[in-house]
């Protein structure tokens, strides 16, 4: 794919992102009104999920019928057009669905492209906050039109790092990286929505963020993201990351090493 049509995509992305971002917003502000589902232990979804995927996928559609979405509602969307394949975005809808369930305001929508396996877009939108993070690969990441850099803390015991957490996986392993963070003066926040932990490191909120397991609509927006903004991270595409999911971890450079080592992250 032509540096143009990535261009085009980037552009189109950000209206579409937004749009999906009102109508979530809309159903936040009525969520009395929502019919919810229960996924899984602690895993939720409702019509607002689906109908704002169904608006980005509708969207896409139209405008790019080359190209497959892969969602977390409708799962893998085929592209019409005969290029279909060497381009794939990959959506969260809602992130932090729980979060909105209950009127936190932390969720957000989360798009992603990749392009012939390589990570070429990422944009999340807090339609509450109306702070659009959106980055393109070599072009840097931004936060409303303003260019963003990862924290520059590099002392442990002034740093923060976010932790996620799915019923689906082992206790264990979360607690271990909490005890360990705090037994070394370090802070951490679990935040209920990964998309956006994870661009807090890029957007200089937090100094780190780490998950053992994360679906790729959860986690690939951010992460192009944070690699823009100067951080970094594991190779999360690899092993079939795309379809399969993985472990994540985003830092600061400085203070990467110090969170692996914690975590026992290899």
């Amino acid at each position: 794919m032509s540096g143009d049509g990535i261009e085009r995509r980037w552009h189109l992305a950000e209206d579409i992102i937004r749009d999906a971002g009102k109508l979530a917003r809309a159903y936040f502000d009525n969520r009395a009104a929502l019919t919810i589902e229960q996924k899984g232990l602690q895993d939720f979804v409702s019509r607002a999920d689906k109908e704002t995927e169904a608006l980005i996928v509708s969207r896409l559609g139209i405008e790019c019928p080359q190209d497959n979405i892969l969602g977390e509602e409708g799962g893998l969307y085929e592209a019409k057009g005969r290029d279909g394949g060497h381009a794939t975005w990959v959506i969260d809808p809602i992130d932090g669905t729980a979060n909105f369930l209950r009127g936190l305001p932390f969720w957000c929508v989360s798009l992603a492209l990749v392009v012939d396996g390589r990570l070429e877009l990422g944009l999340v939108y807090d339609a509450v906050r109306d702070e659009l993070f959106s980055g393109r690969r070599g072009k840097g990441a931004f936060l409303n039109g303003q260019k963003m850099q990862v924290s520059a803390i590099t002392d442990p015991n002034r740093a923060c790092i976010g932790l996620g957490y799915g019923h689906r996986m082992s206790q264990t392993p979360h607690v271990e990286a909490i005890d360990g963070l705090l037994r070394r003066g370090c802070e951490y926040r679990r935040l209920g929505s990964g998309a956006l932990g994870i661009t807090y490191v890029a957007a200089g909120r937090l100094e780190g963020f780490h998950e053992t397991h994360l679906n790729s609509w959860d986690a690939l927006g951010g992460l192009l993201l944070v690699a823009e903004a100067g951080g970094e991270m594991n190779d999360f595409l690899k092993n079939d990351g795309l379809n399969k999911g993985n472990a994540v971890l985003a830092a600061t450079p400085a203070l990467y090493p110090f969170v692996a080592e914690v975590i026992g992250f290899e």
